[in-house]
């Protein structure tokens, strides 16, 4: 069987499952490709969240302004959307989607980036990778994130850098168990 046909007939599963084994990209360092992968998956899973969450916020304020019973709780929701969208088609509504899901996807990246990164370097200085490398990887995490936010406080960032460490700490913990 020649190798054109067998591509033909590769499933997308095959295809993603063959970005296990090579990656997306080869920058010439495992911690670099590692940095990079995982900017890139979690920055498209922001994008996709932000872009989800728009639309629905727009069914809802449809559903409401239709004469729809929309709860309070869905109601009260609505002051979490993008700041400049108005639910109209003109093009400064496009360009406010746009933008905020660049930033949101860019919030995703980095938080995945800088985690990856972090978690990897510090397996290789110290040698293994236990509950202690998971708990200043995710602290260092949740305070890069609580520096991104529009209004960071000093409260905010150690709430963050607590809520990663905790996270990332149960999360290997929890490894195997499940």
């Amino acid at each position: 069987m020649s190798s054109s046909s067998n591509l033909e007939t590769r499933s997308l599963l095959d295809e993603l499952s063959s970005f296990e084994k090579g990656g997306f990209f080869d920058l010439g360092h495992p911690l670099l490709n590692r940095i990079a992968e995982s900017f890139v998956k979690a920055a498209g899973i922001g994008a996709i969240q932000a872009v989800s969450r728009e639309a629905y916020f727009t069914a809802i304020e449809g559903l409401d302004s239709g004469g729809g019973d929309v709860s309070s709780e869905l109601s009260g929701a609505k002051k979490r959307r993008f700041p400049d969208l108005r639910g109209e088609t003109n093009r400064k509504s496009l360009e406010a989607m746009v933008k905020n899901t660049g930033k949101e996807s860019l919030q995703w990246g980095l938080a995945a980036g800088v985690y990856s990164g972090l978690t990897y370097g510090l397996k290789e200085a110290r040698g293994s990778h236990d509950w202690k490398n998971s708990a200043v990887a995710g602290a260092i995490t949740g305070m890069a994130l609580a520096l991104t936010s529009e209004d960071s406080s000093h409260e905010q960032i150690v709430q963050c850098a607590i809520t990663g460490a905790a996270i990332s700490t149960a999360a290997n913990l929890l490894t195997g168990i499940f």
